[in-house]
C-alpha cells in the first residue's frame, strides 16, 4: 500500500537536493550550493551535479511545488526560455512525474527528478538514465477530490454549451440555468466557490485557461476526463411499463404530466442518441425523473418486464437532469450525457460514441471560428 505525504514546499524539496536525500541510481547527486551563492544567480532553484563512475555532469533546476500538467508545461517552458550557465544542462524538479510526462522531458532534451524515485537523466556521450514506475506519494490536495466526477462535473459540462466565459459568475449562472433539478425541483444552486475551485483544477490540468477570459482549450482532454471519472446514476426505483400509445403520444403524455406537474423529467442518454448520432435503438423510451409516484397515479398501463415501451428511473441525480434539451415534443439528455452513458455499454454503443463526440467536437470548433 502507497503511504501518501503532505506536499511539500518549494523550500522544503530544495531542501531535500541540499541533504542528498535524492536518488536516481546509478547517479548521485551533489548540491551545488557555494556555485549558487559567489555567482549570485537566482534565476534557478538550484544548481547541482550528477555523477556515475567519474562522469559528472552539471544541471540549473527549476522547482515546482505541484506535480499539475499546468505546473509541469510551465517548468518546461520557463527552463526552455531561460539562459543557461556555461556547461549546465536544464533539470525540472516536481513531486511526482509519471512515465508520460518523463518521455516527454526526453523528447525536449530536458533532464526531471521527482521525490518519487522517478526520473530521466540524459547526457550525450555520458550517461542516460531513465526510471519509472514510482507510486505518487504526493497527491493532489484539492477541495474536491475529483471535478469530473457527479455535480462537480457540471463545470467542465457547460464548456460544451458556451466555451468561452468572462467572469467566474458567468460560469455559474450558466450552470444554474441549464440544471433543472434547480429550476424545477428543491436542488440548491451550485455555490460560486465550488465553481472557482473546480475552474482552477481545470486551469492546472491545462483543460481551461483563464487570461481575461475563461476560455476552453481541450475539449477531448476534457471529454476524456469526464469519461474515465463517470458514474451511474444513483437510481431509487426501476419501473417498466406496457402504455397501449404509440412512442410519439407516449411523449406527448409524458410532457403534459410534466407541466401539469411541475415535475422534471428527461429522456436518458441511450433514448436520446437519435439526436446527436445515427442508431438504431428499441421501442422503449427510458425517462428519469426525481417522483415516480405522482407520474404513475397519472399515466395509463400496466407494469411489466414483457414487451414494456416505457421505462420510469427515479433518481436525483443533478447531471443527468443537467443541459437537458427540449426538441419537438420532449425533453432529451444533453450530448455529453448521451456519450458519457454509451461509452459504458458494449462494443456498438462505444462506437456510436464516436459520433457524439463528432458532434460535440464540431459544435466547440464552429462556436470558436
Amino acid at each position: 500500500m502507497v503511504k501518501f505525504r503532505k506536499m511539500l514546499t518549494e523550500k522544503e524539496m530544495i531542501e531535500q537536493l541540499r541533504s542528498d536525500k535524492i536518488s536516481l541510481p546509478p547517479l548521485s547527486f551533489r548540491f551545488l550550493e557555494s556555485w549558487l551563492k559567489e555567482k549570485g544567480n537566482r534565476r534557478f532553484d538550484a544548481l547541482v551535479e550528477a555523477s556515475w563512475q567519474g562522469n559528472i555532469a552539471k544541471f540549473a533546476v527549476e522547482c515546482k511545488a505541484l506535480s499539475t500538467p499546468k505546473a509541469f508545461q510551465e517548468g518546461i517552458n520557463l527552463l526552455k526560455s531561460l539562459t543557461l550557465p556555461n556547461d549546465y544542462r536544464p533539470m525540472l524538479f516536481l513531486p511526482f512525474l509519471s512515465e508520460n510526462q518523463l518521455q516527454e522531458l526526453e523528447r525536449e532534451e530536458i533532464s526531471g527528478i521527482d521525490l518519487c524515485g522517478n526520473g530521466v537523466v540524459v547526457v550525450p556521450g555520458i550517461f542516460a538514465v531513465f526510471r519509472s514506475g514510482g507510486k505518487n506519494r504526493f497527491p493532489s490536495s484539492a477541495p474536491i477530490k475529483n471535478i469530473y466526477r457527479k455535480n462537480s462535473s457540471m463545470v467542465g459540462r457547460v464548456f460544451f454549451v458556451n466555451p468561452v466565459f468572462n467572469a467566474v459568475q458567468e460560469v455559474g449562472s450558466e450552470i444554474n440555468q441549464r440544471n433543472m433539478l434547480v429550476n424545477r425541483w428543491d436542488k440548491r444552486p451550485m455555490s460560486l466557490s465550488t465553481v472557482s475551485k473546480a475552474l482552477r483544477t481545470l486551469e492546472q490540468d491545462l483543460i481551461v485557461e483563464r487570461r481575461g477570459t475563461i476560455r476552453l482549450l481541450q475539449p477531448e482532454k476534457l471529454l476524456e476526463k469526464l469519461r474515465e471519472s463517470y458514474a451511474t446514476p444513483n437510481i431509487t426505483e426501476r419501473l417498466r411499463l406496457k402504455v397501449s400509445e404509440s412512442s410519439e403520444k407516449i411523449r406527448e403524455l409524458l410532457l403534459k404530466l410534466s407541466q401539469t406537474l411541475d415535475l422534471p423529467l428527461v429522456a436518458t442518454g441511450i433514448s436520446s442518441v437519435g439526436r446527436y448520432a445515427v442508431m438504431q435503438r428499441g421501442d422503449v423510451l427510458s425517462v428519469y425523473s426525481p417522483l415516480l409516484e405522482k407520474l404513475l397515479k397519472q399515466l395509463p398501463g400496466n407494469q411489466t418486464d414483457r414487451f414494456p415501451n416505457l421505462e420510469l428511473i427515479e433518481t436525483e441525480d443533478e447531471t443527468v437532469y443537467f443541459d437537458a434539451r427540449q426538441e419537438g415534443d420532449f425533453w432529451w439528455a444533453s450530448p455529453v450525457q448521451v456519450y458519457l452513458e454509451l461509452m459504458t455499454g458494449d462494443k456498438r454503443d462505444r462506437e456510436t460514441a464516436e459520433q457524439v463526440k463528432s458532434f460535440l467536437l464540431k459544435g466547440i470548433e464552429q462556436t470558436l471560428q
